[in-house]
């Protein structure tokens, strides 16, 4: 499968079965594109077809001197020789492996805390009650979940763990005990816990920040964007906006921070379909890894995006692409979470094929210790799955998630997108079509746009190379 694409200027082929990707000019980007109608896409030829080559060479005879044709024609050869261009899709066959592969659990979403002093208004949590009630993670519970993790996690060594929300700082003292516990367990075990926190900065003072940056991988805070943006979806409850208060804090975090990772996280809706001025607003503020995710909602909320936003809003991908590119070059770069792309070193088979491990490899965990698939579905009786004291339970739900890959979705089979996205998520899915096997098209949309915009920006900065293209890895081998 080949995908084409022109964005900035650049000539992109995405060979999408190898992974391989190439910045060409316009005359061989018209030859590929001539024989990519021509060359059955089911497995890699030894040689062009002579009839191809021929028809290709009828088809641009008015555009471009056969001589030249001919030059690119061998240069497509060349690509295929090495396996990088019209490459046979050699992913499915991992697929049957990868179902009687045994699970094994390597990460926890702690929801430390069912409960919030923020008052966002596109909660999927409910301002973090989660449809249920409000509570805090005892630190026994907490034990029981981090060796429920250790018991569950195989051979691997590195787990990770995330004290998610409602706001985690409302249980500080809990977050603090538990990574003591962590680190306890670890000398016991061998085992190396990696831990994060998701916070929305009202409560942040210099020591949460010092046990951060001592304690924390990786720290992700939530903002917004602008003032009136951030304000008008991120009020406290009494309706008071939160940006005056969390940016000097997030500001003075991240000064202290120093080269440790950290995310600033925000979430844009229909009132803010600029968001590229979100995300350039933060890295104004002296902020350089950035992310900006869209809203995830109802057709019916007045601040879901929906079909006819999505023009103006993969516009807005192109724009911050090209910031993106300007401010790199003028030696003023910043990241953004969308636009990493490791085209050379991805991730493994089954992370392509199968995306986060929801309700497998990580699991979400309440505050008194119930299981289920990720944060998302947390609250939906249906997706319980067991509790960290008697593990899991719902063996049948959990095959299901074990079962979801790309060759499961209809609409991923033939997107290009396909092992970069590995099939979106599994919530969304669930969420828009009462299934975990179809996808969130809106979201679809947007992710294939973010993934041209950041192979654009490789090429625009020099960063693509012969290596580039993901090379299939036996599940066994992980």
């Amino acid at each position: 499968m080949i995908h084409q694409f022109i964005n900035n200027g650049y000539y992109i082929v995405l060979d999408v079965n190898s992974g391989a990707v190439h910045s060409v000019d316009e005359e061989m980007y018209d030859v590929i594109g001539e024989l990519a109608k021509r060359v059955p896409d089911m497995a890699r030829p030894e040689k062009l077809p002579e009839g191809a080559r021929r028809e290709t060479v009828e088809a641009l005879s008015g555009k471009y001197p056969a001589g030249e044709i001919a030059e690119c024609l061998d240069e497509a050869q060349e690509l295929v020789d090495l396996g990088e261009l019209f490459a046979a899709d050699v992913y499915q066959r991992f697929v049957t492996d990868f179902k009687k592969r045994k699970t094994v659990v390597k990460s926890l979403c702690l929801h430390i805390a069912h409960d919030c002093n923020l008052a966002c208004r596109y909660c999927f949590a409910d301002e973090g009650e989660y449809h249920g009630r409000r509570s805090l993670m005892s630190y026994e519970v907490g034990c029981q979940a981090l060796d429920f993790l250790i018991a569950n996690s195989g051979h691997r060594t590195n787990l990770e763990v995330d004290f998610f929300g409602g706001e985690p700082t409302l249980n500080w003292k809990v977050v603090e005990d538990l990574v003591a516990y962590g680190r306890k367990r670890e000398k016991e075990t061998g085992k190396h816990f990696r831990f994060t926190v998701t916070t929305n900065g009202v409560l942040l003072d210099d020591e949460k920040i010092d046990f951060c940056n001592r304690e924390m991988s990786n720290v992700v805070l939530s903002l917004d964007g602008r003032r009136e943006v951030n304000d008008r979806m991120r009020p406290f409850p009494g309706g008071g906006g939160s940006y005056d208060v969390i940016v000097p804090k997030f500001q003075h975090f991240v000064e202290r921070r120093g080269k440790k990772d950290y995310f600033v996280r925000g979430t844009f809706t229909r009132y803010n379909k600029d968001f590229a001025a979100d995300v350039i607003h933060y890295a104004d503020l002296g902020f350089d890894k950035l992310s900006m995710e869209p809203v995830v909602a109802p057709p019916e909320a007045p601040y879901a995006i929906r079909e006819e936003d999505l023009p103006e809003i993969l516009e807005q991908y192109d724009l911050l692409a090209r910031e993106y590119i300007k401010r790199a070059k003028e030696g003023r770069p910043f990241k953004f979470f969308h636009f990493m792309m490791d085209l050379s070193q991805g991730p493994c088979v089954a992370k392509r094929l199968a995306g986060c491990g929801s309700g497998t490899e990580y699991l979400a965990v309440t505050p008194w210790g119930d299981l289920y698939p990720c944060h998302q579905f947390v609250g939906n009786e249906k997706f319980l799955l067991g509790n960290v004291r008697d593990g899991i339970k719902n063996t049948e739900i959990q095959d299901e998630f074990k079962l979801c890959n790309v060759y499961a979705k209809e609409k991923c089979r033939d997107c290009y997108a396909r092992f970069y996205c590995s099939g979106g998520c599994a919530a969304n899915s669930w969420n828009f079509h009462g299934t975990i096997t179809d996808a969130y098209d809106i979201g679809c949309e947007m992710q294939r746009k973010r993934i041209e915009c950041a192979i654009m920006i490789r090429a625009a900065l020099g960063d693509l190379g012969q290596d580039d293209g993901y090379r299939p890895k036996d599940p066994s081998e992980e």
